[in-house]
């Protein structure tokens, strides 16, 4: 059995951008039949919302692109997560530097900005829809990155 690539999006809530892009790059593995090689998660830098299903908003633009996180439950980022995960992905620069500032020092996670991935916006934060709205906008900006994110592991583990 091949070692599974083992990925955690994050976000500060874990109820809009890092649902999404767990919600987003598991449909892409699914549709290209890889889910045996890999392990899926998302979490939030803060507590606010443990134990919450994603926002409605980001529940229907997922909907609208034929994506379900209806199962999803936000949880907080937990110091074994950076021993388990091999990818920690951040939605936007504030929560990659949080994220860099609680990780302990023997940890060999590969932390990376979501949209660095992006053809479009590469450096730039995920928006936080949760306030302003876009949510259909971050859907379509998210899923992108997690496309490319999806291609990039494949030509470096081979797993095709």
């Amino acid at each position: 059995m091949e070692e599974k690539n083992k990925i955690l999006f994050v976000c500060m809530g874990n109820i809009c951008r890092s649902p999404t892009a767990e919600g987003a790059f598991r449909s892409i593995v699914d549709n290209n039949n890889r889910s045996q090689n890999f392990d899926i998660d998302s979490a939030g830098t803060h507590a606010y919302h443990i134990g919450n299903s994603p926002d409605q908003r980001a529940q229907k633009a997922a909907i609208d692109n034929g994506v379900d996180l209806s199962s999803q439950r936000a949880r907080q980022v937990h110091e074994s997560d950076f021993y388990y995960y091999d990818y920690i992905i951040a939605m936007d620069s504030d929560n990659l530097e949080r994220l860099k500032s609680i990780c302990p020092e023997e940890s060999h996670s590969k932390f990376e900005l979501m949209l660095d991935y992006s053809k479009e916006y590469p450096g730039a934060s995920v928006p936080d829809p949760y306030y302003e709205g876009k949510f259909d906008e971050v859907f379509k900006m998210v899923q992108s990155a997690c496309l490319s994110f999806f291609e990039s592991i494949e030509k470096k583990t081979n797993i095709h």
